[in-house]
């Protein structure tokens, strides 16, 4: 094995254990919060930790998962730049299946917008404000996410070239799919907005 295949299996490896680190199930036991697993929407994200009514938490959890796909990124940068968009993913795949917790994760969206803070910062500010746009206006975090994954290729054609479209497609395809069951909700009626704490049963 090549210096250079070492490498770029470490990257791969760390990229993915650093995205499994699950921030907001150790944020809710320092808070001493119920376990998310087991509330709202089950997922460890910042969403349902906000839904265990904890803004602190939930700020502190999104602040952790954006950072692990910021460090995922910088670490491929230091040891295999060729594979930073790999990392990314992995990241990303991380957090959405953490082989920690059953892989049962969170929604991969403030992991993604961590690698792009690092891959593209204004694709990443394109993100936000599209992200921030949908949420105020709808109120449904989820379906700002859904909105903003769908146009990021697009913004990353325009303001990225054409690089990172493919990365950007599959993290949507990723992110989309981790919504699945936020997407039935919302077709429903029964998501509930930001802020809200209850998630009406599947019936």
């Amino acid at each position: 094995m090549t210096p250079n295949t070492f490498s770029e299996i470490l990257t791969i490896i760390v990229a993915y254990l650093l995205g499994s680190i699950p921030c907001g199930l150790w944020v809710s036991w320092l808070f001493k919060l119920p376990d998310p697993r087991l509330e709202g929407s089950q997922s460890i994200g910042a969403t349902n930790i906000l839904r265990l009514g904890h803004k602190e938490a939930a700020i502190l959890t999104l602040i952790f998962d954006i950072l692990k796909g910021s460090c995922a990124v910088i670490f491929a940068l230091i040891f295999a730049p060729p594979l930073i968009q790999v990392a990314a993913i992995f990241a990303v795949l991380g957090h959405i299946w953490p082989v920690w917790l059953g892989l049962r994760g969170g929604k991969g969206v403030a992991t993604a917008f961590g690698t792009l803070l690092i891959l593209s910062w204004p694709l990443a500010f394109a993100c936000l404000v599209s992200w921030l746009v949908v949420a105020f206006t709808t109120q449904y975090s989820s379906l700002a996410s859904l909105v903003t994954v769908i146009l990021s290729p697009l913004y990353t054609a325009c303001i990225s070239g054409k690089d990172l479209v493919i990365t950007c497609l599959l993290l949507a395809l990723l992110i989309v799919w981790s919504h699945r069951q936020n997407i039935c909700r919302l077709v429903t009626g029964r998501e509930p907005k930001i802020g809200e704490h209850n998630i009406p049963e599947d019936g």
